[in-house]
């Protein structure tokens, strides 16, 4: 029986019509078109995606240069060796209590040779949120590589390094626990107070020194420019306990400046800050330890938490020494100080010649109870 031979099944053909709209020449041009326009496409996107990189490794790029030159500027380009290094106390300054050394120096640019006529010894504490300043008169009697001089001749002497060590020596018996250093002249200290916008505070004395200065300063709650601030925080001839009371101002000025910038700044504009104080400061702190300290102190309670005072002391005829005036330093009572400094207490201080106290030792207890609301303007108009 034969079998039936099943015929193989030709494949469709499409139609006539539908072969034309396939294969027609409008048809390829239009595939042709959304080729090219998807080329076009991978080729934009390509250009925006190169674009955004390089924008990125721009911003890359100029914030490393920002970054370089703000470091170079705060480490004085060099002026602050390794030998100056080598002598401080390691410390974690975002997540720890330290001690900073404060210089206020008479130098001008260029000159080599100059006094350390401001010296304050800080303890920052980033954790509770409070700190302390304590004047050291530049002419305290110290010994240093043997010979007797005033405290301000180490720095002439050795510079950062000198004083880094007669203050250990003097405030905690030689023990390195000075952490950082930090010094700004006169003229720096007014840029400084220029660029955060001047500060508010209460002048407890008035300023009126022709010889010696060109500012005039009423007493009372103000705002100060730098060039006023700094008037009233160098003006020492026409009071009584002279280098006291200028001291007594510089840390009013230093207090009210800490309430500034870490109260009153937009956050935004701490990188600005940042510049305009390396453009003025010396320091051992580096870009990262100032903000993160800033970070760490905002909303500071300046008024109460910031202990103010001067080193228990004295001169009178009795402390000359070869010939010159020298202040001297009632050392147990000293000791007695910085040991409630060093426990983050109230060091109960002088804020004049002698080692009593008296009024107390915040900011506020100097300055006002205004001072902790920095409602100034307020405040005074209700007297």
């Amino acid at each position: 029986m034969s079998q039936r031979k099943i015929p193989v099944q030709q494949g469709r053909q499409p139609s006539t019509g539908a072969s034309s709209r396939i294969y027609s020449r409008e048809n390829v041009s239009r595939y042709s078109e959304r080729a090219r326009q998807r080329r076009k496409s991978r080729m934009i996107k390509r250009g925006i995606l190169g674009a955004v990189l390089a924008v990125l490794l721009v911003g890359v790029v100029g914030v490393g240069a920002w970054f370089f030159r703000i470091t170079g500027n705060l480490s004085g380009n060099g002026f602050i060796g390794a030998n100056v290094l080598q002598i401080l106390n390691d410390s974690d300054v975002a997540r720890e209590p330290f001690y900073m050394l404060l210089l206020g120096t008479d130098g001008r640019p260029g000159e080599d040779v100059y006094r350390s006529d401001s010296i304050i010894l800080a303890r920052v504490d980033p954790v509770e949120k409070k700190a302390a300043l304590i004047s050291i008169p530049r002419d305290t009697r110290v010994v240093y590589k043997g010979e007797t001089m005033k405290i301000n001749a180490t720095h002439s002497i050795d510079g950062p390094e000198g004083v880094i060590k007669a203050v250990n020596d003097l405030c905690f018996g030689g023990e390195q626990k000075v952490s950082h250093y930090a010094e700004v002249n006169f003229p720096g200290m007014e840029q400084l107070i220029d660029a955060v916008g001047g500060i508010d505070l209460e002048a407890t004395e008035e300023v009126d020194d022709p010889a010696h200065l060109d500012v005039k300063v009423e007493k009372g709650w103000q705002h100060m420019d730098g060039r006023t601030a700094l008037a009233y925080a160098r003006c020492r001839y026409t009071y009584a306990d002279g280098d006291y009371t200028r001291m007594r101002h510089q840390r009013q000025v230093l207090g009210a400046l800490a309430s500034k910038i870490l109260n009153d700044l937009d956050p935004a504009s701490i990188m600005g800050t940042v510049e305009s104080l390396s453009n003025v400061v010396i320091t051992t702190l580096s870009v990262q330890d100032i903000m993160a300290v800033a970070n760490a102190m905002r909303g500071m309670d300046v008024g109460n938490d910031m202990y103010v005072a001067n080193i228990p002391s004295y001169a009178d005829g009795t402390t000359y020494v070869n010939g010159v005036s020298y202040v001297f330093v009632y050392e147990d009572k000293l000791a007695e100080m910085m040991a409630k400094v060093d426990a983050g207490e109230n060091p109960d201080g002088p804020q004049t010649m002698g080692s009593e106290t008296g009024n107390g030792s915040t900011l506020s207890d100097i300055s006002g109870s205004a001072f902790a609301s920095g409602d100034t303007e307020d405040e005074s108009a209700a007297e």
